[in-house]
């Protein structure tokens, strides 16, 4: 089964449709940005979910004290993280991580063998943001990156494309913003069925 991460929540009616749909995981950016979303409000959002549904925090050069910190105040399951230099991140959490790494080239792939990390986020390479840029990168490097560990696919996805991006990579995982929203931050949620759909049925003709 591929695990469905809807990232970018800010708000409990969204959190609970993405659920209510099918997803494994809901995302919140704690970084700065169009979807950051205020400690508080995940916690509520944390609480009201239902069991099962994984709560990920989205990090980007945070130092270790602050995201264990929002971890235990917003009761996440898993943090994820991206340092922006792409340097390796030796530091242990008490709850279960992710490294995010932004792909232009092939390169990537020596960076990601060197850091040792078993479940990581690939996202496209965009210098302007952290993220959330709706563009996809070249899908053959994901799929040559299922040799180092279990790859959470992201970058561009929608319910346009994401059959394709599963035909070509095989990941453990999928991750979605920006293909699933009216505006940042906000979700569109016949956009978040109609990807959830493609995933499942991808899943059910594969499996």
């Amino acid at each position: 089964m591929t695990r469905i991460k809807i990232c970018g929540i800010t708000n409990i009616e969204d959190a609970m449709k993405a659920a209510e749909l099918g997803a494994h995981a809901v995302g919140f950016i704690f970084s700065e940005g169009p979807r950051r979303v205020d400690p508080e409000m995940v916690r509520s959002i944390s609480s009201a979910l239902p069991p099962f549904i994984s709560k990920v925090g989205v990090f980007v050069n945070e130092e270790r004290e602050v995201i264990e910190h929002q971890a235990r105040l917003c009761r996440l399951d898993v943090v994820q993280i991206l340092a922006s230099d792409d340097r390796d991140d030796n530091h242990s959490y008490s709850v279960p991580t992710i490294r995010t790494f932004r792909v232009a080239n092939m390169d990537i792939l020596t960076i990601i063998g060197q850091s040792n990390a078993t479940f990581f986020l690939m996202d496209t390479l965009d210098p302007r943001q952290n993220g959330g840029s709706g563009r996809t990168f070249d899908w053959n490097i994901a799929k040559e990156a299922t040799k180092l560990g279990r790859v959470i696919l992201a970058g561009g996805l929608s319910h346009h494309n994401v059959a394709e991006a599963l035909d070509v990579v095989h990941p453990y995982a999928v991750d979605v913003s920006s293909g699933v929203e009216k505006s940042p931050g906000i979700k569109d949620h016949e956009k978040m069925r109609l990807f959830i759909k493609e995933v499942q049925a991808w899943d059910n003709r594969i499996g």
